[in-house]
């Protein structure tokens, strides 16, 4: 599963939405999202994720390989996160 866990108003999360959404159209693949800023179950779910690597939003995570990107990425860093290649 890819997950993303972002904040409403963080500037860097919101940078990351167009490119999400380039990788979803160009790939099909889905990306779970998840608000933590006002969602205290989403909260403790990026803790769960997280586990001390990134300490903050944006954070990606690729359940199938582990990979994670802590932060801002570019486009093909989140196609490699994703193992996955445009259609």
């Amino acid at each position: 599963m890819l997950m993303e866990f972002y904040g409403t108003e963080c500037v860097h999360c919101m940078r990351m939405v167009p490119l999400v959404e380039k990788l979803e159209k160009a790939t099909g693949l889905k990306v779970e999202r998840y608000e933590t800023w006002h969602d205290e179950a989403n909260a403790k779910k990026l803790e769960e994720y997280d586990k001390g690597v990134c300490g903050g939003v944006p954070f990606f995570i690729n359940t199938e390989t582990g990979k994670t990107i802590c932060g801002e990425s570019t486009y093909e860093e989140l196609l490699a996160w994703a193992g996955a290649k445009a259609k």
